[in-house]
C-alpha cells in the first residue's frame, strides 16, 4: 500500500525523525557494562568471595536534561491515527525510562529502581520455572562439543561464515570490557565478540543463531521501514528479542540443557538482588548452593549487578516461553522479525503494515523454517513451564 502525502502524515514522519535523532546514540548496553571486569573479578576472587567488586563505567556522552525536554517537547497531538499516537507516547515513556537507567548507572540503588521500572523483576512463577529447570540433569560437559578451544578471533570467520545465510553485511569487533560473550550493536550493525573468552563449537552454534539469526537479522529488517520506530525499538522490547533469540537456538536444534540452565541462573541472580542481596551473596548462592562454577558464577553474577542492578536479565526465560507459545499455537513470527519490537504490539506492527508505514519482513530467521530440535527433554520443559 502507497503512504498518503497528507499534512498528517508528514508530521508523523517529523516526530519519528526526531525520536530517532535523540535515540540513535543511547544503547544502555554501551554504557553499564563495566570497564574493569578481569581486574575486579581477580581482586573478587582472592578475596574468597567476600568483597563485593567496585565496578567503573564508562563516560556517558549525551546531555540527558536536554534529552529529556526535547523528548516531552514532541508534539504527538499531531499525530491523527489513535493507535499509531498511542504507541509513540509508549515509546517515549520507554524511552525517557531509559534515559534515567543511564543517567543513574553506578549510583547503587538509583540505577536498580529505575531499571525496575523499565524492565521489572521476576515473579514467583518466573522463580519456580528457574528452579524446575535446575532440577534436570546437565548433558554430558566433557564431550568434544562443549570444549572451550577457540578464541575470538578464530571465532570471527565462523559468525562470517554463518552470516552469508543472509544477503546483508555487519562488521566484527572484540572487545575486552563487556561482561557478554557476544551481542550486537543496533546502532553501529555490529557483532561484538569478548576477547576475554574461549568459545566451544556449542557456544559458537548458540550464538551464530542467536545473534546473527535473529538480532542482526532485526536490525537490518528494521532499517526497510519509512518509520524509524522498527530500529530504536518498540517499549519494552528485550524479551521478545530475546525470547525471539533463544527460540532460534532451540529451533536449529542447539539449545541445551546447559543453556537453558544458563538461563535459570540469570533468574535467580536477578531474584537475589530483588530480595536485597549484596554481589557476593548472590554469587555464593550460585556457587555453592547451586553448584555452579566460579567463572560462570562470577558472570551471570555481574550481568544482574552491574550498573548498581540491572534486572533485565529475567527476561529471556520469561520471553522464550512466551515464543514458545506462540509458536505452538501455529501464530506467525515473521512480523516479530520486522524489528526491534514486542509480542504485545503485534496489532500494531499487523496495522502499520496495513497504513504502508512498515513493509514485511525482508529477512527471516533462517531456523524458523524447520524444528531441528530432537531433544525431549527440552521440550518437556518448555511444555510444563509456567
Amino acid at each position: 500500500m502507497m503512504i498518503d502525502t497528507s499534512v498528517n502524515t508528514q508530521k508523523l514522519f517529523e516526530i519519528d525523525e526526531r525520536i530517532d535523532r535523540l535515540v540513535k546514540e543511547i544503547e544502555l548496553l554501551r554504557y553499564v557494562n563495566p570497564v574493569n571486569i578481569e581486574e575486579e573479578k581477580t581482586k573478587f576472587f582472592a578475596s574468597k568471595y567476600l568483597t563485593d567488586p567496585n565496578f567503573i563505567y564508562p563516560e556517558r556522552d549525551f546531555d540527558k536534561f536536554k534529552l529529556h525536554s526535547e523528548f516531552f517537547a514532541l508534539p504527538l497531538e499531531d499525530i491523527e491515527d489513535e493507535m499509531i499516537r498511542d504507541l509513540y507516547e509508549e515509546i517515549i515513556y520507554f524511552y525517557s525510562g531509559l534515559i534515567q537507567c543511564i543517567e543513574t548507572i553506578g549510583e547503587g540503588k538509583k540505577f536498580y529502581y529505575n531499571s525496575l521500572r523499565s524492565f521489572g523483576s521476576p515473579t514467583e512463577d518466573d522463580v519456580e520455572n528457574a528452579k524446575f529447570i535446575l532440577h534436570f540433569e546437565d548433558e554430558d560437559v566433557t564431550a568434544p562439543a562443549f570444549k572451550a578451544k577457540y578464541s575470538s578471533k578464530d571465532a570471527e570467520q565462523v559468525f562470517v561464515d554463518y552470516g552469508k545465510k543472509y544477503d546483508f553485511d555487519f562488521s566484527i569487533r572484540h572487545s575486552k570490557k563487556m561482561s557478554a560473550i557476544a551481542m550486537v550493536l543496533n546502532s553501529k550493525r555490529a557483532l561484538v565478540l569478548n576477547e576475554n573468552y574461549t568459545y566451544s563449537d556449542n557456544e559458537l552454534a548458540i550464538l551464530t543463531n542467536h545473534e546473527i539469526g535473529v538480532h542482526m537479522v532485526t536490525t537490518m529488517n528494521a532499517l526497510e521501514h519509512p518509520l524509524k520506530i522498527f530500529s530504536h525499538g518498540f517499549p519494552n522490547n528485550e524479551e521478545t528479542q530475546e525470547g525471539l533469540a533463544v527460540f532460534s537456538e532451540y529451533m536449529s536444534g542447539n539449545l541445551t540443557l546447559t543453556r537453558l540452565k544458563e538461563l535459570a541462573y540469570r533468574v535467580l541472580a536477578v531474584n537475589g538482588l530483588a530480595k536485597g542481596y549484596s554481589f557476593s551473596r548472590t554469587f555464593r548462592l550460585l556457587h555453592n548452593s547451586f553448584d555452579l562454577d566460579r567463572e560462570n558464577a562470577f558472570y551471570i553474577t555481574l550481568r544482574a549487578y552491574r550498573g548498581g542492578g540491572f534486572t533485565k536479565d529475567y527476561l529471556y526465560l520469561t520471553g522464550l516461553k512466551k515464543i514458545y507459545n506462540h509458536y505452538k499455537e501455529g501464530k506467525d513470527l515473521s512480523n516479530l522479525l520486522t524489528g526491534k519490537v514486542t509480542l504485545e504490539f503485534a496489532n500494531h506492527i499487523k496495522y502499520l503494515i496495513e497504513k504502508g508505514y512498515a513493509v514485511p519482513s525482508k529477512y527471516i530467521t533462517d531456523s524458523y523454517s524447520v524444528n531441528n530440535n530432537t531433544n525431549e527433554t527440552i521440550n518437556f520443559i518448555l511444555d510444563n513451564l509456567k
